[in-house]
């Protein structure tokens, strides 16, 4: 664990600094250090087996990126557990046959000696041949079933040990998501700031940057265009914030170009991050572009028939509970499809969301970026559904700002499509929904009977 060493060392460098503002309340590098210390007190104690799978089932705090933390220092297997996914709690902590959990009571941990009796996986006696701890992330479970990636933390924290901008970074993204984690890991790698938001409704994120000056805003193109059609964004002073990232989905030409418009002076950073690879580092093209350059020296990536293949040492080692996406000499398929201009890509959907109309293949993000630029439209998904003639039929699920005639909605979306679109990438069916975003602010594409 050489390179999460090296993290380590770095933070006890920072003392003083101011680490971690955990909903109003500020922690120092020296307190966080102590905390971990108690930790590691604590867990020596009470768990007596090394190189345990050990699940923490809290929300992104102080007290759940300590004990993080603490058990990467000690060599155990972490298994994060968002609040937000409680419904799936035993059912993640099955998968990964953990042994322990470790909850919070009123900022005091509870652990728990799970009785799981399942074989453990071969990845996990890979991981204790090398003397390193790891960790096990599920994916959002928005094409399918949730599948548990393992990773060798030692690679992950590779990443971190080169000194990169210190900066005061508000954490929205979950602390079950590589990008939630990629957000602490980096802020503190650099002596930065964490800023916790009491919440991730639009007044508390806009609010946490007013007040503690956050300089960056890791998010998703789901939430930014929540920000929008809120109005919030001009009701706090934000000239503290110098970038917005967004990942974990594809964004909308409309949708970047309001905040753009909105937002003159912030840097727009598209960033691309994986469960099986974690966050690669990125430079857009330009503010309002959505071509991105992808890689970094921890990185490599190609591009074979259209699909994005990516090699590097933070890849996992594989899943446990689903088919390894490895090609035979190694590189990871991500199932993205992508233009490619230089060293730039363009990342037009996965294999996943990709609508075959009678052989045609029709991208729901480019039908999406035609129907936002209409008025009283604040969101919409686009998606499939099976028809016994051509295949399959492009459905839309829309919501809008103010109430509005089905036929007068529907009439104006196929009219301003066909301007736009090739005729068999027209909703056939539009439905008008409250909302399509699940519980991470990540667009959910499905068929009109599931609503």
């Amino acid at each position: 664990m050489n390179n999460f060493q090296t993290f380590y060392n770095r933070l006890e460098s920072f003392k003083n600094e101011e680490a971690i503002v955990d909903r109003d309340k500020t922690y120092t590098y020296d307190d966080l250090l102590a905390k971990i210390c108690k930790y590691e007190e604590l867990l020596s104690k009470k768990i007596l087996s090394k190189q345990s799978l050990i699940s923490i089932y809290s929300k992104t705090c102080f007290e759940s990126i300590c004990l993080f933390i603490t058990l990467c220092k000690l060599g155990h297997t972490v298994i994060p557990i968002s609040e937000i996914s409680k419904n799936k709690r035993q059912h993640f902590q099955d998968i990964s046959t953990a042994d322990y959990e470790i909850s919070f009571l009123e900022s005091e941990i509870k652990i728990q000696k799970l009785q799981n009796t399942q074989t453990k996986h071969d990845y996990y006696k890979q991981l204790r041949n090398r003397n390193n701890s790891g960790l096990v992330v599920f994916s959002s479970g928005s094409t399918g079933k949730n599948k548990a990636a393992v990773h060798d933390l030692n690679f992950i924290f590779e990443k971190f040990t080169t000194k990169r901008k210190k900066m005061r970074v508000v954490s929205f993204l979950l602390f079950d998501h590589l990008g939630g984690i990629n957000t602490f890991l980096y802020t503190l790698s650099n002596g930065g700031c964490l800023i916790i938001p009491k919440s991730r409704t639009p007044d508390m994120v806009l609010e946490s940057v007013e007040k503690f000056k956050g300089e960056l805003l890791p998010t998703s193109p789901s939430f930014i265009n929540f920000l929008l059609i809120s109005g919030k964004i001009s009701n706090y002073d934000l000239s503290s914030l110098k970038m917005i990232s967004y990942g974990t989905e594809l964004m909308h030409e409309h949708t970047l170009k309001k905040v753009r418009e909105l937002l003159p002076s912030v840097h727009l950073l598209q960033t691309y991050g994986l469960t099986e690879i974690g966050v690669l580092r990125s430079k857009s093209l330009s503010n309002d572009s959505l071509w991105v350059k992808l890689g970094g020296s921890e990185f490599m990536t190609r591009v074979v028939d259209g699909k994005l293949q990516i090699k590097g040492n933070s890849t996992m080692l594989g899943y446990l509970n689903h088919n390894n996406p490895f090609t035979e000499d190694g590189w990871l398929i991500t199932g993205d499809n992508v233009e490619v201009n230089g060293e730039y890509y363009k990342i037009l959907g996965r294999d996943s969301d990709i609508i075959n109309v009678g052989g045609q293949k029709v991208y729901p993000a480019e039908v999406e970026s035609v129907i936002l630029e209409l008025d009283n439209i604040s969101d919409v998904s686009v998606f499939s559904e099976s028809n016994a003639i051509l295949g399959n039929i492009v459905c839309a699920n829309v919501c809008l700002k103010s109430d509005e005639k089905s036929s007068s909605l529907k009439n104006r979306i196929k009219k301003h499509c066909s301007l736009k679109l090739e005729k068999f990438k027209i909703p056939i069916k539009i439905k008008t929904v409250e909302t399509i975003q699940n519980t991470r602010f990540k667009r959910v594409r499905r068929t009109i009977n599931e609503h």
